[in-house]
């Protein structure tokens, strides 16, 4: 597998596929998320979410595979290309997080088993939890810090 290439989005003409990525993702991790909350989701990407961040994206010869999202020192979103999972394009975008862009914290969905285990194995803390999710829907959250900078 190629390493990815970790560089700034070049904009809005690229959300279209940034959104087909998130949206592979959530379709191959996020069972537990009803269809109403996850087009609500998906809805806001491209005109709240995105705008919201400084978005990196992984390429691989070219074509996005993956994306992540910081702001203020939170990484707010890190999502891959269901094809592509297990291949370290996760990883990079989480060091390039951490390491050019400050990122020291995440929220995660509690019943994201994978997502827990992939920042707990990548240095991160629960440091506490929400019983719903930001927008107060049903889904607890695990508020975890990178390890070296609690």
């Amino acid at each position: 597998m190629a390493t990815p290439t970790i560089r700034p989005t070049v904009g809005a003409e690229e959300y279209p596929r940034l959104v087909g990525i998130w949206r592979s993702a959530v379709d191959a991790t996020r069972a537990f998320l009803a269809d109403v909350h996850r087009d609500e989701i998906e809805n806001r990407l491209a005109s709240d979410y995105f705008p919201a961040v400084t978005l990196s994206v992984a390429e691989i010869d070219g074509r996005p595979v993956g994306f992540s999202g910081v702001l203020d020192g939170n990484l707010e979103m890190l999502f891959v290309d269901a094809a592509q999972r297990g291949s370290g394009i996760g990883t990079a975008l989480l060091n390039h997080a951490i390491t050019e862009l400050g990122a020291t914290k995440v929220d995660v969905n509690e019943q994201n088993d994978s997502a827990a285990g992939f920042y707990a194995h990548r240095g991160f803390d629960v440091t506490s939890r929400s019983v719903t999710d930001e927008a107060g829907r049903p889904y607890p959250l695990l508020h975890m810090t990178l390890r070296n900078s609690i």
